[in-house]
């Protein structure tokens, strides 16, 4: 073993003070550090117009307990994914709803489905932007910008078989002249 040219320094070598003055040193650090705490977000609000309050006021729909117009049979309808926004423009949220039937097995077509409050305050479905009768199943899907936009997965014929969708179509639903328009991007394409 080398020995250090350096001769031996008083601090280099822990006695039971040193830590005693390290453990007062973080008590001190975490007492002073509980007692200066920076103050409370206060970040600016827009002010609260008559339209902003009505949005703030009325909450979006929920989904539980709606009836859905898909015909399951034994099993019941099951929501998937939902969202929402303000897709009409009068400053009250709706929700959509990506639904489909329980099935034990495979994988069953999906509705997209609007929901607004009613009078009475209850959930109800107002339009059906996908049917479950095409078929499609949903992969993504999204509300933005007062729009809803989906992949949906398709088959190009019946002899396709339903576990392996062979065609895409991204689809984008937006609130026009008193009804839902759809809009597909060009990048529809099969798999």
């Amino acid at each position: 073993m080398q020995q250090s040219a350096v001769p031996e320094l008083a601090h280099t070598q822990t006695r039971p003070i040193h830590w005693v003055a390290t453990a007062t040193a973080v008590a001190g650090v975490m007492a002073l550090s509980s007692l200066l705490q920076p103050n409370s977000a206060t970040a600016a609000q827009p002010t609260a117009g008559p339209e902003t309050k009505a949005a703030h006021a009325a909450a979006a729909p929920g989904t539980a307990g709606v009836e859905f117009p898909l015909t399951c049979g034994p099993v019941k309808a099951v929501v998937q994914k939902k969202a929402t926004g303000d897709l009409d423009g009068d400053g009250n949220p709706e929700t959509v709803a990506v639904v489909h039937c329980d099935a034990p097995m495979g994988t069953p077509p999906d509705g997209v489905y609007v929901l607004t409050r009613g009078k009475d305050g209850r959930a109800r479905v107002v339009a059906t932007l996908a049917d479950p009768k095409t078929g499609d199943t949903v992969s993504d899907f999204a509300v933005r910008h007062g729009a809803v936009f989906a992949t949906l997965l398709g088959y190009s014929s019946n002899d396709v078989p339903r576990c392996c969708p062979d065609v895409t179509d991204h689809a984008k639903w937006q609130w026009k002249n008193g009804s839902f328009e759809r809009s597909t991007s060009p990048a529809a394409h099969s798999v």
